[in-house]
């Protein structure tokens, strides 16, 4: 169930502010509060979806495009297009998702190193 009082539902009603690389009818761009490279975005529909699973399965073909069209326009808008760039969108628990509607985040501007350690 989704949850209105979470922050990215409070920044899109603009109730707490956000510095805003990219908006459209479907999706908002704003810069992480704690970045963790050079580059560090956050991509969010607008819908109320809680997670990439709620949003595959329930959203509408449009905000399905708008949001993966917005993270390669905030990849140009934010230089790291051609350099590279990383993209990661954690779901649920054990992914260590804070934040109970669907962002994806979007890193980039120095070398990242690898994607995952092993433990």
């Amino acid at each position: 169930m989704y949850d209105d009082t979470n922050i990215f539902a409070k920044i899109l009603r603009g109730e707490i502010p956000c510095k805003k690389v990219y908006e459209d009818d479907h999706t908002l761009a704003f810069e992480d509060i704690n970045p963790e490279a050079p580059v560090h975005t956050l991509v969010i529909p607008k819908g109320k979806y809680t997670s990439m699973k709620d949003f595959s399965a329930n959203a509408s073909d449009a905000e399905i495009g708008a949001l993966i069209r917005a993270v390669g326009k905030v990849a140009a808008l934010k230089g790291v297009e051609d350099s590279g760039f990383r993209i990661l969108s954690n779901a649920g628990d054990d992914a260590h998702q804070t934040v109970a509607h669907l962002h994806v985040h979007i890193f980039g501007g120095r070398f990242l190193g690898p994607m995952l350690t092993k433990k």
